[in-house]
């Protein structure tokens, strides 16, 4: 064994994500030509060529005066019904709905709501962290299972969605952190760790596991407890709790929106590996195993499982709206629309793509768009439609020292410096276009802390509040379309409370943010040194 195990290291010792990109483009052009005898419409694949800049005081961002809800629900939903051709329709009271606004306030949230969940806590998200606030976090899942077991009628069950990459790094891990729950409520207790189909053969024994998940990982994030559901962008760790600014929406009370996301998270579930009391993961009998088995069987077997969850409740739920309009009952302070969007493009599954897409193309002069990415680095698709289309957009980003990359060792520590280079070829073009005055780009600041926050808000003319938003787990980048597991929810509304709180959101976020100018890439801090410019187009799309 010393011989292979020294071959290993060697691999190891000289593995960048730039060799990944050298078998993982091996694969994508495999499913590219798939894909193209298939006849589906691939436009998100080639690198994106663009430029940026920064101005260094922050200023007043101006949009459309005029007065929120002057369209009215049936007139918006009549503008955005065509969503409900694709996915399915959520009616629900705005008035249910309400925006988190700190890490700190969604860490108490969701401790308080599983301490108070009697029937079901189901929570995806990236990884779960191993410090002292996730701890307590277990505890907080540990004392409502005993509550239920003491009651001698032990009805709650809590369900875990993880991606196996990184949930298994380390010998300390989101893994090791739930063994203990499993062990002692085996019959209440799920734990599933999605495997990407990506990540098999010699390109799973060679890649080590600092950067295996840059190959695929299951990234959506919702936390449900009952009948009530956050969504949001950030995961379960401690900096997401405390310094990370992200987005966070709970819908309280929401109880088909609630089953549809539980029923989602378990098919996913269903199609990963279940962590048994030993830490060992075996999958569930008839499913294919994700790395061990046949890719294409592997990803029709989940994209079954999870299609027969979104075509059941489009179904039910188109019913169900028919059936309320014909009884006028749909005037019951019901003045929102919920729609959620999948993206899962490795198992097929596109429907975040396609309506985000036709959102953008839809846009015209009239529309404000405001759009934040933690990660800066739009799809060629998102950016052509962007650069191409009518509408006023505000495109905020983390500048580098909120990027969450930020000092981190090894190659990783130049990421941010790939930002930078891939913001100023975006910043360029615009000016190439000659679009300075319709397309501006911001940086987010704020000292001692990160940046995470994803999502769009949409803002008609003559309103000065918004009238839907995106918000979720995608960033708008190659990884979020192709590689990974994403969810997000459009919310579209005319209450004109939860406008108020999408539009406080919205200004709170851009008021720490500058906006971007030819000054910004002359300054000392934001040099681009030569290999990240030609690294840069072999490795952004894994980050």
């Amino acid at each position: 064994m010393a011989a292979p195990m020294s071959w290993r290291r060697l691999v190891y010792s000289v593995y960048t994500p730039a060799i990944a990109g050298v078998f993982t483009r091996i694969s994508d052009r495999i499913f590219r030509s798939r894909d193209r005898r298939r006849g589906s419409s691939v436009l998100l694949l080639a690198p994106l060529l663009a430029e940026a800049e920064a101005d260094p005081a922050p200023r007043r961002i101006s949009r459309p005066a005029g007065s929120a809800g002057a369209q009215g629900t049936d007139g918006l939903h009549a503008r955005f019904r065509w969503m409900a051709e694709h996915v399915p329709a959520f009616r629900v009271p705005g008035a249910h709905i309400h925006i988190l606004s700190s890490p700190d306030q969604f860490y108490q949230t969701v401790k308080a709501r599983i301490k108070s969940a009697k029937r079901r806590v189901v929570m995806a998200s990236l990884y779960l962290g191993t410090g002292v606030l996730e701890q307590d976090l277990v505890d907080c899942m540990e004392e409502a299972l005993q509550r239920s077991q003491d009651s001698h009628a032990p009805d709650l069950k809590v369900s875990i969605l993880l991606d196996y990459t990184r949930g298994s790094r380390g010998k300390i891990n989101s893994r090791t952190m739930l063994l203990p729950l499993l062990q002692r409520f085996t019959s209440q207790m799920r734990v599933s760790l999605y495997h990407t189909p990506d990540l098999r053969g010699l390109q799973r024994l060679l890649v080590p596991q600092r950067f295996n998940e840059t190959i695929g990982v299951q990234h959506i994030k919702v936390y449900l407890f009952d009948d009530s559901i956050i969504i949001s962008g950030a995961n379960l760790s401690d900096s997401y709790f405390t310094n990370r600014q992200d987005r966070y929406v709970l819908l309280d009370n929401c109880g088909d929106m609630a089953d549809f996301f539980s029923e989602l998270v378990g098919a996913v579930g269903d199609a990963s590996l279940q962590l048994q009391p030993d830490d060992s993961v075996t999958m569930l009998e008839g499913m294919v195993h994700p790395y061990k088995g046949n890719r294409e069987d592997f990803s029709a077997s989940a994209r079954k499982r999870i299609m027969e969850v979104v075509n059941t409740a489009c179904t039910r739920q188109q019913l169900l709206n028919q059936s309320e309009d014909s009884e006028g009952e749909g005037e019951r302070g019901e003045d929102t629309w919920v729609f959620p969007l999948v993206q899962m493009k490795p198992l097929g599954i596109q429907m975040d793509e396609q309506i985000t897409q036709r959102l953008l193309t839809d846009a015209g002069p009239e529309a404000t768009m405001f759009l934040t990415s933690g990660y800066f680095n739009l799809t060629r698709a998102y950016m052509d439609l962007v650069l191409g289309a009518g509408a006023d957009y505000h495109i905020l980003t983390a500048s580098p020292e909120v990027n969450g990359f930020f000092g981190a060792k090894g190659i990783a520590g130049a990421i941010p410096a790939a930002y930078i280079h891939i913001a100023r070829q975006f910043y360029n073009k615009v000016c190439q276009l000659g679009q300075q005055d319709r397309v501006h780009l911001h940086e987010y600041h704020r000292p001692r802390w990160t940046f995470h926050a994803k999502g769009l808000w949409y803002y008609l003319h003559g309103q000065d509040r918004p009238c839907l938003t995106l918000i979720g787990s995608p960033n708008f980048g190659y990884r979020s379309v192709h590689r990974d597991l994403e969810a997000q929810i459009a919310i579209v509304t005319d209450n004109q409370e939860l406008q108020a709180q999408l539009q406080e959101e919205q200004e709170m976020l851009y008021e720490r943010a500058t906006e971007v100018s030819n000054a910004t890439f002359e300054r000392p801090d934001r040099h681009v040194k030569l290999w990240v410019k030609l690294v840069t187009p072999l490795i952004k799309h894994f980050f």
